[in-house]
């Protein structure tokens, strides 16, 4: 049976009630033999394809830092991880939908993060890569198969649904991680200034002149 699941990315939507940031991606499976497949333990690799689309002016200006000087972008442009996340897939026979949670960071030193901030509007080209174990009904009884590694699945998630993700939790807001020493300075600033955090590091970027 290994080779004979095939898998399609049918939609992608938010998770507003999620504890955490989180989309969901709508995966249809389908096996083509005609047997009862009696559940699938499957992991699912999912990756940024950054050559699947293009890139505005204001885009390419903010993914530089991730990816370098635009002329360099035919070497650096590559794929990047953005999680793995196991689903297990109950009895079906000839196809099936499931639900796959792909949950999100806003930790810009993330390299996906940071990837997601970078862009205005349109799609982020995702790449889904499968690997796992089939049980399956077969004339011995219950049999086992593998999920072919060649197998893989593309969508388009539109960067709305992933701002309805982040919004859901962090409406018009992002997260920086920063040291312990430099948290506790800032604080310290914050409170004897007795302002909000938004306040205090737009003074002290004033401050600076940026």
């Amino acid at each position: 049976m290994t080779g004979t699941v095939t898998f399609t990315c049918t939609g992608s939507r938010a998770e507003a009630y999620s504890a955490a940031p989180s989309l969901t991606l709508d995966l249809r499976i389908e096996d083509g033999t005609g047997r009862r497949v009696h559940a699938i333990a499957l992991r699912v690799q999912i990756r940024i394809d950054p050559r699947g689309r293009r890139y505005t002016d204001s885009e390419t200006a903010r993914l530089t830092d991730l990816f370098g000087e635009p002329h360099r972008w035919g070497e650096t442009l590559n794929p990047l991880q953005l999680t793995t996340v196991p689903v297990m897939v109950p009895s079906f026979t000839g196809a099936i939908t499931v639900p796959v949670a792909v949950p999100l960071s806003y930790d810009l030193d993330v390299a996906s993060g940071r990837y997601f901030t970078g862009l205005d509007g349109g799609h982020v080209p995702l790449v889904l890569l499968f690997s796992g174990t089939l049980f399956y009904a077969g004339d011995a009884g219950v049999q086992v198969g593998l999920v072919s590694w060649q197998e893989e699945a593309h969508h388009r998630l539109p960067v709305a649904v992933w701002r309805d993700a982040m919004d859901a939790h962090f409406p018009d807001a992002g997260w920086v991680r920063l040291r312990r020493d430099v948290l506790d300075r800032l604080v310290a600033y914050r409170s004897a200034h007795a302002v909000t955090w938004d306040d205090a590091v737009d003074r002290l970027l004033k401050e600076a002149g940026a």
